[in-house]
């Protein structure tokens, strides 16, 4: 049974104001419904199911986004937003349709707009997905041992993937994801806002340790880090985490202060997953750069590292002291109490040696300095240790100095 001309019509007219405001061209066609091609999708996953049954009535294929729509809700029954979306296909058949998701008014309408903003979230994210030629300038240098990097878009609600190819960061895939219900930048415990910054994952949690609420699993970020803290922020207990077995997703701001994915989203993202290596950036909006401008501030900071390194090795404490910002912190120590231990000690030294590797450089969101992690295996005349280091280096003056430094 075919649609009424009207309802038809209202519906097309509304899925194609939410297609157009979401990116896709909103031009009707010309030809007949039934000439009109449709791109398959075999194999698809639910998400770009939905964006199939999207397109469909974009072309005014009715038919066929309720065949695609049934489809996906065969495939995932928990899937709110395709259950949505067919309801105002069976509506279009009896009356016009005034706006997407004609359900009751009994229906809290703020549950149906999540789901609204959803849709667009999900259909922005197909249209604007990376290409390759660009890249997160976040990624500056992941050591070889990082195989992966999360990499958060808190206004686009999506987590891209992306690989460490010999030393390059390439997209390898991106999902859909909720945040807390009060946005992003949390700076206390229970203001039910997702952190900004640079965090590492520290744990795997499986699914039996916790409840249902947490669906597949939970993986934990390092929030507070050592910036949250000498910022004053406080709060834990920041996963990335499923839905529960009756929910496929939730809305895109409705968790506590957790990254919250479609279990089938967090089981496959787990598999890039290593703890303590991989990476969670987590920005307003990902600021995208050219390759080569990401290689030349790369460069720039490794140079400045490296001239770091070498003057540590001179004892020349003044060349060291250089590379430190005035406003230098490191634990309890300002630049004036760090120089002075650092003229002591390597005063004390005949010979220094330092050697560093497992360097990773990491821009930090909202922020104009880098973190550089790196394993420093240190010898000298009368001390030898091997540590996890950690460095903040800012641009300061026109010169990269450090701003923190501390174990990791």
């Amino acid at each position: 049974m075919s649609p009424l001309p009207g309802a038809f019509l209202r519906l097309a007219t509304t899925a194609l104001l939410l297609l157009a405001s979401a990116g896709f061209a909103a031009e009707p066609p010309k030809t007949p419904e039934s000439a009109v091609p449709v791109p398959a999708l075999a194999g698809a996953g639910p998400e770009q199911a939905l964006i199939g049954v999207l397109e469909a009535i974009k072309v005014n294929r009715l038919d066929l986004a309720a065949q695609r729509i049934e489809a996906l809700i065969a495939t995932q029954p928990n899937f709110r937003l395709a259950h949505l979306i067919r309801g105002d296909l069976l509506l279009a058949h009896a009356h016009a349709l005034e706006n997407f998701g004609n359900v009751p008014k009994t229906v809290p309408q703020e549950k149906v707009e999540d789901l609204r903003a959803e849709v667009l979230l999900r259909s922005r994210a197909f249209r604007d997905r990376p290409n390759g030629e660009r890249l997160p300038r976040y990624l500056l240098q992941m050591h070889a041992d990082q195989k992966h990097a999360l990499v958060v878009d808190s206004q686009r609600s999506r987590l891209y993937v992306f690989e460490n190819a010999a030393g390059r960061p390439q997209f390898v895939a991106d999902y859909y994801v909720s945040l807390g219900k009060n946005g992003v930048e949390k700076t206390r415990e229970g203001d039910q806002k997702t952190p900004l910054g640079v965090y590492h994952v520290t744990a795997k949690l499986p699914r039996q340790k916790l409840t249902d609420f947490y669906g597949a699993g939970a993986y934990p970020i390092n929030y507070p880090n050592a910036w949250d803290k000498r910022l004053g922020r406080n709060g834990h207990g920041i996963w990335l985490h499923g839905t529960p077995a009756d929910t496929y997703s939730r809305a895109p701001r409705a968790s506590d202060g957790c990254i919250v994915l479609a279990n089938a989203d967090l089981e496959a993202l787990g598999r890039t997953v290593q703890i303590g290596l991989t990476p969670v950036i987590i920005a307003d909006e990902i600021e995208w750069t050219e390759a080569t401008a990401l290689e030349t501030e790369r460069q720039g900071l490794a140079d400045a590292f490296e001239s770091w390194r070498s003057a540590w090795e001179s004892r020349d404490a003044e060349r060291y002291l250089g590379h430190y910002a005035a406003r230098f912190n490191s634990g309890d120590q300002d630049l004036a109490a760090w120089s002075q231990q650092k003229r002591k000690v390597n005063g004390a030294k005949s010979w220094i040696k330092v050697a560093v590797s497992r360097i990773a450089m990491l821009q930090y969101p909202r922020e104009s300095f880098i973190v550089v992690n790196f394993d420093q295996d240190y010898q000298s005349s009368n001390l030898s240790n091997t540590m996890r280091k950690r460095q903040y280096w800012i641009k300061d003056h026109g010169r990269w100095r450090i701003l923190y430094e501390g174990s990791q």
